[in-house]
This record gives structure tokens, C-alpha cells and sequence, in this order.
């Protein structure tokens, strides 16, 4: 794998994808980012069985391949490095970073031992990108913090035809909001509970990019069912909450 890209969008990349990776993983290569170049583009990708985040950035590329490399430890390399192009290979068991005058040798991580990411489920509709980030972003903030009650920490997302109603609660205060959206049935009726962090780092990132998010729904047996949102080169997958 090899080559060249422009220092911000790689930066920028990396660190909304690091964002989501858990503090103490269960096992090792949880904490890094997956980098993968095919046909001119370069996927990077995170996941902890929970929610996955995945950006494509333009690249110009010399050699295909994927690497696995310790997430916090990109970003904080790509933030510091100049504003100049950017090239990247793994050589070996390391990848090696250059950026002008600065030179950075990570090791990697074994490819295969990353767990395949989930894919984004069936589109259900699509919604202004601000509007949507603004709704969350007033709801959210009710959900509660305390992990001992799981169903507290989600915001319930209702659609009903052409309306998408939010709700959030921690027992002492309650939040709901409605918005308009294009839904892809316009007899759709869905419920889901959604992590609220998720739910809310996701939404205020696509809302700075503009457009429209597509929000993507599949539900299944207890514990089966997805959530993804996708706007711009990024798309996140959560599970949802029983």
C-alpha cells in the first residue's frame, strides 16, 4: 500500500474515526484505524462490535492493500504535521509517514485479526443535513449518562410517514422534537432506540458538511437491529438498543 494525499483531509479523516474507539478495547486491534486504498480512494474505517465509522478520501495512489495501526496514536500525528501532501506506505510490519521534512515509523497491526464491519443497512429516507444535526442536537442532551440504565442513555426515533419525532428522557426531564423528512415509504412506521452519543457526535459532524443524511434502518430479533447514517465520504453503523 502507497500513497499521497492532502495533509487536512487525512488528518481530518483520521480523527473523526478515532473518535469512536473505546477507550480500553477487549481485544488490541479495536483501538486502531483501518486504512484500506482501492481505485484512487482511501477508506478509513474503525469499529468496536458497536458502531462503526468509515470515511473515503481522494487519494493518489501508487499500490493497493490495507493496514491496521493504532488510532489515537494516526491522529495525533496527522494533527501535528505541515500543511504539505502527505505520502504513506507500509513497508513491512510498519507504515511509514512523510510530510515534508517530518518522518514517522508506526507499527502495524495483523490485518486479518480485525473484525469484518458491518454493512449499512437499506436505505429508509433522506433528511436536511442541519435541520437533522439541530433536532439531535436539542434532544440529545436530555438522554441520560448512567450506563446502569442503558435504555435512559438512547433517544427514541419515531417515523410516521413524512415526520421523524425524537424523544429522550433521564427521568427527570424530557425532550421530543419533530422535523420533516423524505422518507422512501411514505406509509413508513418505525421505531428505534438509539445510543445518544452516537446518535449526536454522528449528527453534528454530517450537519457541518451540509446536504442531506440518509438514515438507514434495519431491524431484526432483540439485539439484531442497525442503525446507519450516512452523509458526504462518512457513514456511521450503530446497533440499537433493545
Amino acid at each position: 500500500m502507497k500513497f499521497r494525499v492532502e495533509r487536512d483531509a487525512l488528518a481530518d479523516a483520521v480523527a473523526w474515526t478515532a473518535k469512536s474507539l473505546p477507550n480500553r478495547p477487549s481485544v488490541p486491534v479495536l483501538a486502531g484505524v483501518l486504512l484500506q486504498v482501492t481505485d484512487g480512494g482511501l477508506q478509513v474505517s474503525g469499529f468496536d462490535y458497536e458502531v462503526s465509522s468509515q470515511v473515503t478520501v481522494d487519494v493518489q495512489s501508487d499500490a493497493e492493500g490495507s493496514t491496521l495501526v493504532s488510532g489515537r496514536l494516526l491522529a495525533e500525528i496527522t494533527k501535528a504535521l505541515p500543511a504539505k501532501p502527505v505520502d504513506v506506505a507500509a513497508v513491512g510490519a510498519h507504515l511509514e509517514i512523510v510530510c515534508g521534512s517530518a518522518r514517522f515509523t508506526l507499527p502495524t497491526m495483523p490485518v486479518e485479526d480485525y473484525p469484518t464491519l458491518p454493512e449499512m443497512p437499506a436505505s429508509t429516507g433522506k433528511v436536511d443535513a442541519a435541520a437533522f444535526a439541530a433536532a439531535v442536537g436539542q434532544v440529545a442532551i436530555a438522554a441520560s449518562r448512567d450506563e446502569t440504565l442503558p435504555m435512559m442513555t438512547g433517544v427514541r426515533i419515531e417515523l410516521n410517514g413524512s415526520t421523524l419525532a425524537m424523544l429522550a428522557t433521564d427521568r427527570y426531564r424530557l425532550a421530543l422534537r419533530e422535523i420533516e423528512w423524505r422518507p422512501d415509504d411514505p406509509e413508513i412506521s418505525l421505531n428505534a432506540l438509539v445510543p445518544a452519543r452516537t446518535l449526536h457526535d454522528t449528527a453534528k459532524t454530517l450537519g457541518a458538511l451540509g446536504g442531506e443524511v440518509t438514515l438507514a434502518l434495519a431491524q431484526g430479533t432483540t439485539g439484531e437491529g442497525m442503525i446507519g447514517l450516512a452523509g458526504g465520504n462518512r457513514r456511521t453503523t450503530s446497533r440499537l438498543l433493545d
